[in-house]
């Protein structure tokens, strides 16, 4: 496994980043026996970095893996909606507990869309810096969808690290194009920024040109971690082998690049318009009392179904 320093911070990252959100409630749903079992098994391939957050409900996956995996040796990285110090304190505390660990390596802001929201979360911010003064927090981050989110990190030096959307196709990335995430990114690592990237085949939707998607990736030094969402050793396996050089047997291969992921809306959804207004990418439109799906800017999140009061919503 290739490895990593997440720009100038001490943490030293695999280049596969473990994501979680796929193996949580709003997609795959695994048991904690079975995320854990999962984590555990991408450990001992060699990853060592795991990205979670308070929306995707998987810290019972990781308290029950850290029984398992040295929680030194192990890299957490989570994310939450904060905006005050109470809200912060909150969400942080909430991780730690569930986690059942005494600290967290990385703890971001979810989805800052630009100085502008980084700056109205400042107080949040604020209750970061003090929990990483004390080594309950060793870098502060943002994850983010847009351009404008890596340029305002660029403008805190005290946001050490951007979890940004980034792909061969540009997919997801909502007020530009792919080039100009590549710019904003490189600017940002220049200055001693930490970059983990996220969405690399589109939610899935990639899945059909996965070589060209490990290809674009390879060219994109200023990354130093990628965050795949997994659900199985199958999946584990061929991202490891892509990232490595390594041959890749068929029926990994054809378990993986044959697999198809869509976001669902069961026959029951009662027209709300609650997930057209959560959707950030607008790929859900309601027309007549019925939500359609423009698959096209979709990029299978699932964070539509926490909205959803009929639990009608989910990727399958």
């Amino acid at each position: 496994m290739i490895y990593n320093k997440l720009g100038k911070t001490n943490i030293t990252v695999s280049k596969i980043c473990f994501g979680s959100l796929t193996m949580g409630p709003l997609q795959r749903n695994l048991s904690t026996a079975e995320g854990a079992s999962l984590i555990e098994y991408a450990f001992h391939r060699g990853i060592n970095f795991i990205d979670t957050a308070e929306l995707y409900e998987t810290y019972g996956h990781l308290k029950e893996a850290l029984k398992r995996i040295p929680r030194n040796q192990l890299v957490i990285a989570s994310k939450c909606y904060a905006y005050s110090k109470e809200t912060a304190r909150e969400s942080f505390e909430k991780a730690l507990k569930e986690m059942d660990t005494d600290y967290i390596d990385i703890f971001m802001l979810h989805e800052q869309m630009s100085e502008h929201t980084i700056r109205g979360h400042y107080e949040a911010i604020e209750y970061f810096l003090k929990q990483k003064s004390v080594g309950r927090i060793k870098a502060i981050g943002i994850s983010t969808h847009y351009v404008a989110g890596v340029l305002g990190a660029i403008k805190y030096p005290e946001i050490e690290i951007v979890h940004p959307i980034l792909n061969v196709n540009g997919l997801g990335i909502q007020d530009g194009t792919r080039s100009d995430m590549e710019e904003a990114l490189k600017n940002y690592h220049e200055r001693g920024g930490g970059v983990f990237a996220m969405k690399p085949f589109g939610g899935g939707n990639l899945l059909g040109n996965i070589s060209q998607c490990f290809e674009y990736l390879e060219t994109q030094k200023y990354i130093d971690s990628i965050a795949f969402g997994m659900q199985s050793t199958a999946e584990i396996d061929y991202n490891i082998a892509c990232i490595n050089g390594e041959e890749i047997a068929d029926d990994v291969r054809l378990g993986v690049t044959g697999a198809e992921k869509k976001l669902q809306i069961a026959d029951w959804c009662i027209g709300c318009g609650a997930c057209v207004s959560k959707c950030d990418h607008k790929a859900l439109r309601l027309e007549n009392g019925t939500v359609s799906i423009d698959r096209s800017r979709c990029v299978l999140c699932g964070y539509c179904s926490t909205v959803c009061p009929e639990f009608c919503i989910k990727v399958y």
